[in-house]
């Protein structure tokens, strides 16, 4: 049987369970830690003003109905037909396609719902599993930005990825 991949808003409910993951100190590239189940809160209350104000649409990935994720879109504000992707994946589910399907599901809501015309993916340059994953949706690599993202108070290169609409 065939697993479901689905994206939901994500809900404030969700905060326990995005903070077990977002906390695995095996997320290398990505540190988006909240401090605790509180702070989570706070940021999932702010996602229904951000779409509202069409800055940012935040999802959960659900796996056959259980949340293994989130991802989101970020609007680029002074170019708003652009869009910026993010995702993460709990652990126990890494390199089981899930990020793809995610990512294509996102991108769909992207260029069909938002109407962009374009869609980045950054990464850091060792995140080999994110680049097999731009690779695969039919992302492509535009280049290397210096100091272009920022972990906690450290700031790295970030390859970018991105695919246009036809």
């Amino acid at each position: 049987m065939k697993e479901k991949i689905e994206l939901r808003y994500q809900r404030v409910f969700d905060a326990k369970r995005f903070f077990e993951i977002l906390n695995n100190p095996n997320f290398k590239y990505f540190k988006v830690c909240p401090k605790d189940i509180e702070a989570e809160k706070d940021f999932l209350r702010q996602n229904s003003e951000k779409r509202k104000n069409n800055q940012e649409f935040n999802y959960a990935i659900l796996l056959d109905g259980k949340l293994v994720g989130g991802c989101g879109i970020h609007i680029n504000q002074f170019r708003t037909f652009i869009g910026e992707i993010g995702y993460f994946v709990d652990e126990e589910y890494w390199d089981k396609g899930i990020g793809t399907k995610a990512i294509k599901l996102l991108e769909d809501i992207g260029f069909q719902k938002l109407g962009l015309k374009r869609i980045e993916i950054l990464m850091h340059p060792k995140n080999i599993s994110s680049e097999k994953v731009a690779l695969k949706c039919g992302y492509k690599k535009e280049g290397t930005m210096e100091k272009a993202c920022r972990n906690g108070d450290e700031y790295a290169d970030a390859h970018l990825y991105a695919k246009v609409t036809t």
